[in-house]
């Protein structure tokens, strides 16, 4: 009877043994697992039972959150949505979270361990902070006059601060409101249908997300790499190119709309935007010159975070001698987003500096403590200083008297290059029109704003769809309003 006794509790023990390792493996080792598990209400439960923080724009919120007094209780709103949804995203209880409110997600949700005053506090006792808010470096008159110039055409507007990368203006059009993604039932899913379905593909971020051929924009990259190249010596000097001129080992020959192209000097050749010279001057610089200019622009880096993803901009590495002209002229498999196209204008106005570009500014806790500050950090060295100071001599000339004219404004020093991007087959497609361009307040010691615009659906004449007759006029009031 003892011996039977003795099994017993040696087998109730092995199982007891064998339960405390189980609740440990599930509790310890796969807690992550079952915390993430779609099918775990409790969750998403947990997630939405508080605000979630706010994002900011000029000190003020452009989020909030509401009581809906459902088992998900707290439900996102936004204020201006479509104005700022290129930058918000959406935080959605169904669709999850997208662009700021998904790079932030931990922070604006309370789960940040940066939120608790004691490292690691929270990940010992499982516990929430009240969500942290988010600033962004936005300024609310920028963004206005960029989304009111574009008017629900199809493109997008960039403006950044050439000094500190601090972008100020980040428009897609069309837009969206993201509140109607927010919440759960037949309203959101209606809302998500309607918005995915569209011909005008609203929810595509225009200024981050999609690239475009960069057109007669990319000269600015091509001019810089033949001055630092020292394939030209004096932008006053005949570039002695042909009009038209043959592409090299090829029996195409590429022309100008521009006149007076033949034996043009850079300068007169980039006021009037010749592609004659462009592409000839991309051949003598070389692919791999070519290459590390573009790349010390920022072409082919696939890491960039602002902290929102940014789709890659490209330029080839391997080309034949024809490709690389039409690549010149940021025509062929060369590619950019309008953030991007802004980074190049910016390195012109902060003579040769780009300064890594973001959205946030600082990010504090829900008492007001800040969490993290910007701070700004070189990105890149595209140019020399002196190439930089010519650059912005051709620049400026595209506005006084080139291309460029409507985006000249009174009482600054503003400098421009318009671009007419062919795509499509056979370049059957509506250009894209182009402008990039700084401004310099009269008085200042250095530019205060660089601004890149791309239209695709410009409704105009071929000759006047050049970003002169449709880009740079909004590019114009984006640098008035960062200036005033």
């Amino acid at each position: 009877m003892i011996r039977c006794t003795r099994h017993v509790a040696a087998f109730s023990l092995l199982l007891l043994v064998a339960l405390l390792l189980n609740a440990s493996r599930v509790q310890v080792l796969e807690a992550d697992d079952y915390d993430h598990n779609q099918a775990n209400r409790r969750l998403a439960i947990a997630r939405y039972d508080r605000p979630r923080g706010d994002i900011l724009v000029g000190g003020t919120p452009v989020t909030g959150s509401v009581d809906t007094h459902e088992r998900l209780r707290y439900e996102r709103r936004y204020s201006d949505g479509p104005l700022y949804a290129p930058v918000t995203g959406y935080a959605s209880q169904t669709y999850g979270t997208t662009l700021l409110e998904g790079t932030e997600d931990d922070l604006l949700s309370g789960t940040d361990s940066r939120l608790a005053r004691v490292p690691l506090w929270n990940d010992l006792i499982r516990k929430r902070q009240p969500g942290g808010d988010v600033h962004t470096t936005l300024e609310a008159g920028v963004q206005r006059a960029a989304h009111q110039g574009l008017n629900g055409r199809r493109g997008a507007v960039v403006a950044l601060e050439p000094a500190t990368g601090r972008i100020l203006a980040l428009v897609s059009s069309p837009s969206y409101d993201p509140g109607a993604l927010a919440g759960t039932g037949p309203s959101v899913t209606a809302a998500w249908q309607r918005l995915n379905t569209s011909p005008s593909r609203p929810m595509l971020n225009r200024a981050l997300r999609q690239t475009y051929p960069p057109g007669s924009t990319f000269k600015v990259v091509t001019a810089a790499a033949a001055l630092d190249a020292g394939v030209v010596d004096e932008v006053r000097d005949p570039t002695d190119t042909a009009d038209p001129y043959r592409l090299p080992n090829s029996g195409t020959r590429l022309t100008n709309e521009a006149s007076g192209c033949e034996d043009a000097t850079l300068l007169h050749a980039f006021e009037v935007s010749c592609n004659t010279v462009f592409a000839r001057l991309g051949v003598d610089v070389g692919l791999r010159g070519m290459v590390d200019a573009a790349e010390s622009f920022g072409f082919n880096d696939s890491g960039l975070r602002i902290p929102v993803r940014v789709a890659e901009s490209t330029f080839d590495t391997s080309m034949d001698r024809a490709q690389l002209a039409l690549s010149s002229i940021g025509q062929f498999d060369t590619r950019a987003t309008p953030l991007e196209m802004a980074m190049v204008a910016a390195a012109v106005a902060n003579r040769g500096v780009i300064q890594r570009p973001t959205l946030v500014r600082k990010v504090t806790a829900a008492n007001g403590r800040t969490v993290s500050t910007h701070r700004p950090r070189t990105y890149r060295r595209a140019m020399s200083r002196e190439t930089a100071d010519r650059l912005r001599e051709l620049m400026v000339a595209v506005v006084t008297d080139g291309t460029g004219t409507q985006a000249s404004i009174d009482g600054a020093e503003v400098g421009g290059k318009t671009g007419t991007a062919q795509h499509g087959v056979d370049n059957s497609g509506t250009p894209y029109a182009w402008f990039i361009s700084w401004a310099r307040a009269e008085g200042a010691a250095k530019p205060a704003v660089a601004v890149a615009v791309v239209i695709e659906d410009a409704e105009a004449d071929r000759a006047d769809i050049s970003g002169g007759g449709s880009a740079a006029p909004i590019a114009r009031e984006v640098m008035r309003a960062a200036l005033d």
